[in-house]
This record gives C-alpha cells, structure tokens and sequence, in this order.
C-alpha cells in the first residue's frame, strides 16, 4: 500500500518453468521474488486458479508455500471467469451437459454457413444480423466476458438462442435448403427441437442467473473482500434453494416451452437406459431420475463442491473476521473479539504487547469512528484505509490500520490477474519458447502496466537506443 493508504497492483514480470511440478514452481517463484528484493517471507495472501497442482489439499503449491510460511493465507482466485467454471463444471458432472455445450457452438457456426443464392443469402443475412447485433442484447444488460462462440460469451449466448428460438430455426432452415451439404444445420434443427436440448439450456440459464451478480462484481477492479463474502454466501444459499425447491418451476417452464414450440415430452414415467449403459445391459432409470437427479441435481452438487475447494473453512473464516471491519451502516458488523483474533492468527505481524492492547485499541478506535462524520462516506475497506490516512487516523490507530492492510492484500479480487492473463495470451506459445524470457518479461511488463509505459519518454528511449548502437559502431 502507498502512502495514501491506496493498494498498489504490480505485475513483475514472467518466469520460464522447466515443468509443472509444485516443487519447481514453487522453487521458481521463491527465487523469482528473491531477485526482484522481495521476502517470500513477508507474503500475507496466495492465490491461483483452478489447475490441480495448485490447489489440492496435499502437496501442492499453495499448500507448500502455507506449510514454510503460515502467514500466506490461501484465497482462490474465484473471479476469473466465474462462467467458464460453471460450464467447465457443470460440464463434467453430466455427459448430456458436456454434449449440449458441444453442440451450441455448432448451431451459432451453421447459422453463419453461406447459401447458394443470392436471394437466400440476403434473406439469411438479414435475420442473422437481429441475433448478431442483436435485438436480445438490448434486453440483457448483463457484462459480457470473452466466450465460446461468437455471439459472445455462454450466457449471452444462451440468452440468444432462448429469446429468439424461432428466429435461429429460421436461419437454420434457410442454411439447409439453400447452403452446402456440410453446414450442420440440419443436425443443429434436430438437436435444438429436442427436449433434453432445452431442458438444459433452461437449467443451464437458470444457473447463470444465480452466479450472475457474484461474476459481474468479481470482475470489477474496486471489488473488496466484505462485497465478496457476502455474495459468496447469498450464491451458496440460493444454489442450495434452487437444489431443494426449484425443480417443479424449472420442469413447467420447459414443458410450457416445449409445448408452445411443438416439442414432444417425454413421459417422466418411462424406463430409459442408465447414463453410460447399452439397453442390453437391462440397467435403467425413469425419465424423471434421469433429468432430476443425473442433470439438474449433479450439476448443481458440482458446483456447490468446486465452490467448497475454492472457499474451504479455514479461508472463509478467515474473510468473515476480515468482514467485520465494514464501515458501511456506520460499522454495524464491527465485532471487536473477533476483529481481534486477527491479531493472533497474523501473530508475525502484531508482538505480544501489541496483541496485549489490540482490544483496547480496536474499542477507542470504533468509538472514534461512529462519532465522526468524516467516515459515513466510506462504503469499503479500500475508502475506509484512505480516509484513515487522510485524517491521520493510522497513525492513533496503528494496529487497526495494520489489519485494515491485511484485509486489502488478501488476493479475493482477481480482475487484475485475469487483464494480465489476457494480455499475456496475445503472444504466440511457439514465439515464447523462442523469444528470450527476459525481453520477454519486459515487452509483458510494458504492455500490461500502461500507466508506467505512459510517463516513458520517447524520444529518451530513441537517445537510448542511439547511443547504444552509436557505441558498438565505434
């Protein structure tokens, strides 16, 4: 943090791996920070994304560092992409959801299948530019992030195919009359009028809806860790609601759906194969099990569990007590006991004497701050540390600035890390094994920190530049 009591981001560099192995990246990312004056042993927070040597129980990266340096709580990185994950997840908890997102991007790419004449190409150009353009986006406001297809991302994509059914089956019918053999539309028409089709696009738009507000804050740059474990919590309740009680709302809407467009339902009754079994084995489910229980019940499960790896007990308590120190409403959570076991959980960073006084502290403190009008406008942890040290309060209240510090670095808000992802992604894998990691590294670091790059001086650079090659000349 500056002296301004801002949190300052910075991305480093980039580091050349061997192999993936958490002992090697591990190794790497302590040397790393040796060479750039940083102690590993000063770091108060980790976080990474989803791959498996990062974040499992045993042995793994995160856990390494933890067990050398307790003090470096592990928070996963939850934010990016929160609707890659829900696909990725949902995905692998059923073959029929992992098959229905398969399909989603064939139907967007045969609507875009060229015909054969003039007249049908102008016709299917017409209608496509509605879903392109498009009269459904005009009604969802949600944020879109980078996905698979090129109407933007799944949910939106979803969104598309829901609110304009008869539209993409127009194009669609149009691509298979009048467009080459190999367009898929025909197939795509088939897939879309069936009724495991919308089945789980409902469920699966159903799901966006509930994560929705959690990914748009997640996304943002100014997201603090209270707004965070507060929706975290909202989004565990309302998945568990929608497990218990919304499957007879989610059943009537697709029927309804179903019936309006003239799409047979299946009688829930009826005995149907088990998912992964041949009909000679004999092994079956009925229909309702099938699409209650194997669909929409083990894709939430699935969810409701990678929520739990990526949130564990131990790093959620560690957020609430953080969440304590919440100015809004004129610091109603504020809990001066709990607030207090920081202290002791952090103990490198607060002595004996300090953890001694920290409750006496933290009571003077909260006095302070109800009583002054200055602190009603703070809204976050961020405004609250700024308004500290705007009126010199961090210097009265040492300890409770010290922890307002903690609860900012702590790596809940990933949106940085992912800008930084996507720029890195610009260059070509096969150039990067090529490229020297340490021109490398600095192209990275000029191209994502922006605001550095921006006070550069040119025309120094080029003096630079000339004097060097003037040199080797002589």
């Amino acid at each position: 943090m500056d002296k301004r009591g801002k949190v300052i981001e910075r991305f480093l560099g980039l580091e050349r791996v061997e192999d993936t192995t958490p002992a090697t990246i591990k190794g790497n990312l302590v040397g790393f920070l040796v060479r750039h004056g940083l102690s590993i042993s000063r770091i108060r927070g980790q976080g990474y994304h989803g791959q498996s040597n990062m974040r499992e129980e045993f042995n793994n990266v995160q856990r390494q560092i933890r067990d050398e340096y307790p003090y470096a709580s592990y928070v996963h990185c939850f934010a990016c992409q929160l609707e890659k994950i829900l696909v990725s997840v949902s995905s692998s908890s059923s073959s029929a959801i992992s098959y229905f997102f398969y399909n989603v991007p064939i139907i967007v790419n045969a609507t875009s299948a060229p015909c054969m004449t003039k007249s049908a190409e102008k016709c299917r150009q017409g209608i496509l530019d509605k879903l392109d353009g498009g009269e459904v986006s005009k009604r969802d406001k949600r944020q879109k992030v980078p996905g698979e297809t090129k109407w933007g991302s799944h949910q939106t994509t979803l969104n598309r195919i829901d609110t304009m059914w008869d539209t993409v089956l127009e194009v669609l019918m149009i691509v298979h009359e009048h467009g080459c053999r190999d367009s898929r539309a025909s197939f795509s028409i088939e897939t879309m009028e069936s009724f495991e089709f919308v089945f789980i696009l409902k469920m699966m738009l159903k799901l966006f809806a509930t994560m929705n507000e959690l990914s748009l804050v997640l996304q943002r740059k100014d997201q603090d860790i209270i707004q965070a474990v507060g929706l975290l919590v909202d989004m565990n309740e309302r998945l568990q609601t929608l497990r218990n009680n919304g499957w007879v709302a989610l059943f009537e809407d697709v029927k309804s759906f179903c019936d309006a467009n003239g799409i047979l339902v299946p009688n829930m009754d009826e005995r149907i194969p088990s998912m992964g079994h041949s009909r000679l084995d004999g092994i079956t489910v009925s229909q309702l099990r099938y699409y209650r229980v194997q669909i929409f019940f083990a894709a939430i499960d699935s969810i409701v569990t990678e929520i739990g790896h990526r949130f564990n007990d131990g790093s959620m308590d560690l957020l609430l007590r953080f969440s304590y120190l919440d100015p809004r409403k004129n610091f109603s959570k504020f809990d001066v006991e709990k607030i207090s076991q920081l202290a002791d959980i952090y103990s490198e960073d607060f002595s004996e004497a300090d953890r001694a006084i920290i409750n006496d502290q933290l009571e003077a403190y909260i006095c302070y701050v109800r009583r002054n009008v200055e602190f009603t406008s703070c809204h976050d942890i961020a405004s609250l540390a700024a308004k500290m040290v705007e009126t010199k309060q961090h210097l009265d209240f040492p300890l409770v600035y010290r922890l307002i510090e903690l609860a900012l670095l702590l790596p809940v808000m990933t949106a940085s890390v992912e800008r930084i992802s996507s720029a890195a992604n610009i260059i070509p894998t096969d150039l990067c094994n090529e490229i020297p990691i340490d021109w490398l590294s600095d192209f990275a670091i000029y191209y994502i920190e922006e605001d550095i790059s921006k006070e550069l001086d040119a025309e120094r650079i080029l003096e630079r530049f000339q004097s060097i090659v003037t040199g080797r000349m002589q």
